[in-house]
């Protein structure tokens, strides 16, 4: 049986839209919408995380990377963010600090106590979701301080040996200072900061 011109070309058609969605299905694979705050710069970009070994899907964006405190020194914090689950847009902003001092707010704040994702026991990096995780009522940006903590860092060896509560605070300051330069659409949210043990000392210098 023979098509018409206008058969055939129908058909084509609709393969050729058949072919595109069968592609995109299969590139896409895994791809969520995330309904958050729209990334304004490529700053938010580049520390977002998209590929975090072991993660179970969620549907928040979260972000981790570095904000330097001292170009002179080379001195800077590390930081993992966490959009809220739901209406981030409304949600406060909460920065949250480990004790210690010297214990990491993501080793253990982060990752043992109040963050999304804890590690699951295993041979192979897995992670669990928090169902009582604050970022259902904020949105939390955990900071790895002092220099030194965790993936926080300095080139000038003379930094560890002056290290103190109000350099600390000084640091943690520039720290918010810059961090809202790279994601400037936090700064009318209401802001908080918490902690536990040594970190109310650093809560009350700021």
């Amino acid at each position: 049986m023979k098509m018409s011109l206008q058969s055939s070309s129908l058909f084509n058609h609709v393969l050729h839209i058949l072919i595109i969605t069968i592609v995109c299905c299969l590139l896409g694979g895994g791809y969520e919408v995330v309904s958050g705050h729209e990334i304004i710069n490529d700053e938010q970009e580049a520390d977002r995380v998209v590929g975090l070994p072991g993660q179970p899907p969620v549907k928040f964006n979260h972000y981790a990377g570095y904000v330097q405190v001292n170009q002179t020194h080379g001195r800077a914090l590390f930081y993992w963010f966490f959009e809220a689950i739901d209406n981030p847009h409304d949600k406060p902003l909460l920065l949250w600090l480990n004790g210690g001092p010297g214990c990491s707010s993501i080793g253990f704040g982060a990752s043992e106590e109040l963050g999304p994702f804890f590690p699951k026991k295993g041979s192979k990096p897995k992670l669990k979701f928090n169902p009582y995780t604050w970022n259902h009522a904020a949105n939390l940006l955990f900071l790895e301080s002092p220099t030194g903590v965790g993936f926080s860092y300095t080139n000038t060896t003379q930094d560890a040996k002056e290290l103190g509560d109000s350099i600390t605070a000084k640091d943690s300051y520039i720290f918010l200072t810059n961090w809202f330069r790279r994601f400037p659409q936090y700064k009318s949210h209401e802001f908080y900061i918490a902690g536990e043990s040594y970190a109310g000392t650093y809560k009350k210098l700021n």
